[in-house]
Parts: structure tokens; sequence; C-alpha cells
């Protein structure tokens, strides 16, 4: 049995991933920290567990084996290299960290511990993910040349997003950050390369600190183009996948849940509805898996690591009123 400690329930997923441990049958939730001792209590009495209000003190206890980080992101360096120092396995949510420079702390102090790390990064493991993949590898519309991933909601207009998701100190950002995180891991993977180029532009509908509508185009060394769209100001915008290539065209989500591939090389006249395959386990039964198998998630610590990088870039080309060389960040 993994024994499991809850870090934090600032993040509107924290639950989610309480629900997730209580129904693994392998993790088990034995404790409760947070930022906000209030809050925490009140987390720790609903799931009838001890709340310890000192982080070094629950980082100490011999009956904890790891930690679901759910903290204010600016804090997430700060909680990790405690948790990994101290030989605690960590399953967080995204983004990792806010600079790469703080992912490669993180990731430094997790390696040195031989602790096991991964990221909620859920939309890899999805079956529209893998079946698009599958599509990609059959070179059935040729070399990728566009990418275009748009993901959004009405939060911001709506008010249903609690009001710290609009704390800049605390998120780092807004929409591209937040709910932008999944198109950007998509767009990275279905281009099939690390961009080189990254350049945002932000928009700020309701006034809010952080940007509620965003943009980041990401640009390949062959010259392909990734384009990411997020907002918390759209009504009914469907998620949307559109990949284009030097063969054919792919489409997911307009509006519909289907994948439809138009071919060249298949001498297809018309899209044609691929059969989707099945997804990956959650994030959170493989993080289980890794500590069980003392195995190590080489690939979503990767694909973290990247998430930041072009994160950080995006809000670096905004700020800078520029395009931003990843090179200049790495």
């Amino acid at each position: 049995m993994i024994r499991v400690a809850m870090l934090s329930y600032w993040h509107v997923h924290a639950w989610d991933y309480t629900k997730e441990a209580q129904a693994h049958p392998n993790t088990q939730i034995v404790a409760v920290w947070d930022e906000i001792p209030a809050r925490g209590q009140e987390a720790a009495n609903k799931l009838e567990v001890p709340f310890i209000a000192n982080l070094d003190e629950l980082l100490a206890r011999e009956d904890i084996d790891g930690v679901i980080v759910d903290t204010p992101t600016n804090i997430h360096r700060e909680v990790m290299v405690k948790a990994a120092k101290a030989g605690k396995h960590i399953f967080t949510e995204k983004v990792l960290a806010l600079t790469t420079k703080e992912v490669n702390e993180i990731v430094a102090a997790v390696e040195e511990a031989g602790v096991k790390l991964t990221v909620s990064l859920p939309r890899l493991n999805d079956s529209y993910t893998t079946t698009i993949q599958n599509v990609l590898d059959t070179g059935a519309i040729g070399t990728v040349t566009m990418v275009r991933v748009r993901l959004s909601h009405n939060g911001a207009t709506a008010n249903w997003l609690p009001e710290h998701f609009y704390n800049l100190e605390q998120c780092g950002g807004g929409a591209l950050i937040d709910l932008g995180c999944h198109p950007m891991y998509l767009t990275r993977l279905f281009l099939g390369e690390l961009p080189v180029q990254v350049q945002a532009s932000y928009g700020y509908v309701t006034g809010k600190e952080v940007e509620d509508n965003a943009i980041s185009i990401l640009t390949t060394a062959g010259g392909a183009l990734g384009i990411v769209e997020a907002g918390f100001v759209n009504a009914h915008s469907p998620f949307t996948i559109e990949i284009h290539g030097t063969e054919g065209s792919l489409l997911y989500g307009t509006p519909d849940a289907r994948v439809l591939v138009r071919s060249n090389k298949n001498g297809e006249s018309d899209w044609t509805e691929v059969e989707q395959a099945s997804g990956r386990i959650k994030a959170f039964e493989q993080w289980a898996e890794h500590i069980q198998n003392d195995t190590v998630a080489v690939d979503n610590i990767r694909m973290a690591q990247e998430l930041t990088l072009l994160m950080e870039a995006s809000n670096r080309s905004v700020a800078e009123k520029r395009a931003v060389r990843l090179e200049e960040i790495r």
C-alpha cells in the first residue's frame, strides 16, 4: 500500500486526485497539509485523516510514502524539492513549475533521491491522442506542416473559476498556462519535434490580472507551425485538433469527437472516420505503477519539462513583444 499525503487543496483538480487516490486499490490517503491551514483542516476532517500544519514535520514522517501536490504553482519548486529530499514520491498537477530553471531543480532533486515523479498531462492518455499518433505514424498525411489545437471555456465570463486562478503571482499566467497547457503539450507531440521559436499574444477581455484569451505560435526548424489556442471567455467552443501535412489532413472535434482523415496517399476523395484506439491508463495510475515497479516516467517528465519551456517562452514573448528562440531559455 502506497501511503499518500495531500499537499494543498488550492487547485480545482485537488479533489479529483483525492478521489483517484481513494479509488486506487494500492494507495491510501493518510494526511493533509495546506498552505492555508483552515482549508487543509476542513479537507482533513472530510477525509478523517490528520491535518499537519508544518510541511517539514509531515515530510519527516516515515508512514508517508508519497505526496500529491496541488499547491499554487509558484511554490511547486519549494514543495517538491523538499518532498524529494525527504524521500517522498511525487504526483503533481501541471505545470511542473513556472520556469525551466525551477523544473530542472525539481528533476535533479527527484533523480538524486531516486523517487518517482509523474505529472498530470491527462490528454496524452486519451483515446483520440493514441489514434492520432497511430495515423501520423502510418505517414497517411505525409510530413506534418501545421498543427492547431484549441481548448477553451467561459470560466471568466460565467464566473465559475475560483478567484485565485486570476492571481498572476500564484499561477504565473491565466488561460494559456492553465487551460492552454493541454493544447501546448498536444501540439508539441503532434509536431513530432521540439519547436525552435515561440511567439504569443494575450487578450484581457474581462480585465483580469492574467490573460483570459491566448494564442501561441510554435515554429519548428523544418518550418512546420503549431498554433495553440486557449481562453476563459468562450462559450460553446469545441475542443479542436487540426493536423495538416504534405499528403493530407486530420480533424478531431469539429465539433464531433471523431477522428477524420483525408489522404492523397490513400486516394481518398472525402473524409474517412478512423476507429479510435484504446487510450492509456490515467497519469495517477501510471505513478502508482512506477512506484511499485521501480520504473521512471521518462516520457512524461520530458513532456513536462518541454511544457514549462514552451510556456516560459510564450510569457517572455508577450512581455518582450517579440518572437523568442528556445535556445535563449535553455
